[in-house]
């Protein structure tokens, strides 16, 4: 016999995917915004940042009257509270694929020249990451999710690469240091983005195993 508790849960974690694939189609959109210079295309990542919003409010309220009429414990607890807080990653997410939604228009409105090439890899690097992390979560999967965490060496690797080629072309491209600035804050948050998705994996970890791996901890 199912418990109720079984069913909110469920939803609950219906929910948390709905939400992250709005996250996963920001960042598609952001991306393809900018490589293919669609000044449309990003006027609906703000779009898609309001119905994450909505989806934020909903869960948390859900996550709420689950707890007070409820009363989890052990494994459904750690659910439960892993939720919430992949709930606020989420949230976070959608709001830095509105920042590069915004600093890409801003680029192809100014007719940007810089090279593209290593910002394309970063951005599928991350959105290869957040797609895992999703993923991991839906499967349960304790060993996918610490795969996530090395993923993200990677993304630190193309901000870096990008904020040193950014830096030196400052010194010498004077009149496009906006340009060049405006990449480093892309970098920063495509970044930021595998951060969020490092922290969900952990809470995978510590959803479906009890283990607390933050701040390298095993």
């Amino acid at each position: 016999m199912e418990r109720i508790m079984d069913s909110q849960l469920e939803d609950l974690k219906k929910l948390t995917l709905e939400m992250g694939g709005l996250v996963e189609k920001a960042i598609t959109i952001s991306t393809a915004g900018l490589l293919k210079k669609e000044l449309n295309s990003l006027k609906e990542v703000h779009r898609i940042e309001e119905n994450i919003n909505d989806l934020q409010k909903k869960i948390d309220e859900q996550c709420l009257q689950v707890l007070a009429k409820q009363g989890p414990v052990a494994k459904d607890l750690r659910l439960i509270l892993s939720i919430i807080k992949i709930n606020t990653d989420l949230e976070r997410m959608g709001d830095q694929c509105v920042n590069v939604a915004h600093l890409s228009r801003e680029l192809i409105e100014r007719g940007f020249a810089n090279s593209l090439s290593d910002m394309e890899q970063m951005f599928k690097c991350t959105s290869e990451m957040v797609k895992a992390s999703l993923d991991c979560f839906v499967r349960m999967d304790i060993a996918a999710a610490e795969k996530v965490l090395k993923m993200d060496d990677q993304v630190d690797a193309y901000k870096k690469k990008i904020n040193l080629q950014s830096i030196e072309l400052m010194k010498t491209d004077t009149e496009h240091l906006q340009d060049h600035l405006d990449y480093i804050l892309i970098a920063r948050n495509l970044e930021r983005l595998g951060d969020h998705a490092t922290n969900i994996a952990e809470d995978v970890i510590f959803a479906f195993s009890g283990k607390d791996v933050r701040h390298g901890n095993n």
